[in-house]
């Protein structure tokens, strides 16, 4: 393939890359009926004026499989944090002792399991989308590439041959991260 074409490519698949792990983190939100300190990473508490994440001002522990433990390293912050913790609705109810919040995860409901399920597949099909949006970038690229640049016919559909194969198995990676996920949300 030729330089032009394989860069190309390349930014293409690098941006393809990016969807997938977004999603990869996004999932890891989710709260499936395990301890899963990532679930507060979209939580954010007001510390000193500006909004902070969770992670960034205390430290989140998982003592066991049902329990999470969030250590401020302010005791100023306790009450920030609970309220925080309601108010990001996770379906946790967070109970203090003066130094430690404690989050007890209650096990997933059959319908809760559907709903995240359907979460996750939407997340997924979202993806997808994103992939086929780099992909369609990419082969505007070597078109443009082609009339402009002096691109060759043969590198450009060559161009999109390899472009394809990439999307192909991007899509194949997140339909693997989606199934992954959704065994993990329905095993009790």
């Amino acid at each position: 393939m030729l330089p032009k074409a394989k860069e190309i490519v390349e930014a293409a698949s690098l941006k393809m890359q990016d969807t997938v792990d977004f999603l990869e983190e996004d999932l890891k939100t989710y709260r499936v009926g395990k301890a899963n300190p990532s679930i507060f990473n979209g939580v954010t508490i007001d510390y000193y004026g500006s909004p902070t994440p969770l992670p960034q001002v205390s430290s989140i522990a998982t003592p066991d499989a049902k329990t999470i433990t969030i250590q401020p390293w302010e005791r100023t912050l306790i009450g920030k944090i609970e309220k925080a913790i309601l108010d990001a609705n996770l379906g946790l109810t967070p109970s203090n002792n003066g130094e430690i919040i404690r989050c007890v995860v209650p096990a997933l409901t059959e319908e809760r399991r559907r709903d995240l399920i359907k979460k996750a597949k939407a997340a997924g099909e979202t993806a997808k989308v994103g992939i086929r949006n780099a992909r369609r970038d990419g082969i505007d690229l070597l078109k443009k590439a082609q009339k402009n640049e002096g691109l060759s016919e043969d590198g450009e559909k060559e161009g999109e041959e390899e472009l394809q194969k990439v999307t192909d198995k991007k899509v194949k990676a997140i339909d693997e991260i989606i199934a992954a996920k959704e065994k993990e949300i329905l095993t009790v």
